[in-house]
């Protein structure tokens, strides 16, 4: 049985065995969520992600590969590249559903039991929070795991926060 928690802060901070890092597509860091894993996490999750680049050149939106978690207290750092807002009409909740879906995936195949999300394209990328958070409860809700049995949507504001503690009632 899987369950799903919310919390208000840093997801750098929390001991779960993945964090999921909303990253870009050049996987080498920027702002927001994917700066403070990078500056949290140390040197060796920007190595991971340069030899990722040289094996495969960028991470598509949408997809997801896995690193070391360097300095965090998590074993593995999933970088998941979600959507940069378009109104709607770039297939956009498609692209932000398969970031939740291969990030479990991804974390079922390295037989983890625990995932951290944090607000994916909800930021910088301008994704409206509530249909962000609508898509992010939906897939977790649908996924069927028989090893992951915590999942934490992270939430850095309030207004994440609230919106997820809604769907979650």
């Amino acid at each position: 049985m899987m369950t799903i928690e919310i919390i208000q802060g840093d997801i750098t901070k929390l001991h779960v065995d993945i964090i999921v890092n909303a990253a870009n597509t050049s996987l080498l860091g920027g702002g927001g969520v994917d700066g403070a894993i990078h500056r949290e996490g140390g040197p060796e999750i920007l190595e991971d992600c340069r030899k990722i680049r040289n094996r495969q050149g960028s991470c598509a939106v949408g997809e997801a590969v896995v690193t070391t978690a360097g300095n965090l207290s998590a074993a593995y750092v999933i970088h998941t590249v979600g959507p940069k807002w378009n109104n709607g009409v770039s297939n956009e909740a498609e692209k932000l559903e398969n970031c939740y879906i291969n990030s479990l995936k991804l974390a079922e195949e390295l037989g983890v039991k625990s995932i951290a999300f944090p607000n994916i394209s909800t930021g910088i990328y301008g994704y409206p929070k509530q249909a962000a958070a609508e898509i992010a409860v939906k897939v977790v809700k649908e996924y069927s795991s028989s090893l992951l049995d915590r999942v934490v949507f992270v939430c850095f504001d309030e207004a994440n926060f609230t919106l997820y503690q809604k769907l979650l009632e």
